[in-house]
């Protein structure tokens, strides 16, 4: 059997960009991708804290260290610049890969630098630092 799991997570980012004439997709600025073990076109999912819409895309890698989080395309009309979001890497998984599994929450300023970076050891359910 495969569990859907988080993998990684970008906490509390907030949107700089939302444009609306592009394929579709949401840019996120190459470090925080890194710090959140997302690959360029993976899919995540982006839920807003401002009105919960949650949306499923693919990820783009934005200029590193930029903190650049823009959401391309139709999401443009449910996310804007200022609006807070969580951005979430989810994967199948074995239960064999679970007992390996670490995911990682990276935190962010209000200008999308990262202030931490966490790992979850799932046997214990403790956060540890990196």
């Amino acid at each position: 059997m495969q569990r859907m799991m988080c993998k990684g997570k970008i906490h509390r980012a907030t949107v700089t960009e939302a444009n609306l004439d592009y394929v579709g997709s949401i840019t996120i600025d190459s470090k925080l991708m890194k710090a959140a073990n997302i690959l360029p076109y993976e899919m995540v999912q982006v839920t807003s804290l401002r009105n919960a819409v949650r949306w499923k895309t693919y990820a783009l890698p934005g200029t590193n260290n930029s903190g650049e989080i823009c959401l391309n395309g139709p999401p443009a009309h449910l996310f804007q610049p200022g609006d807070v979001v969580i951005i979430l890497s989810l994967g199948l998984f074995t239960s064999e890969e679970i007992n390996e599994l670490m995911p990682k929450i990276v935190f962010v300023d209000g200008n999308n630098q990262i202030t931490e970076v966490k790992e979850i050891d799932l046997k214990l359910g403790k956060m540890t630092g990196e």
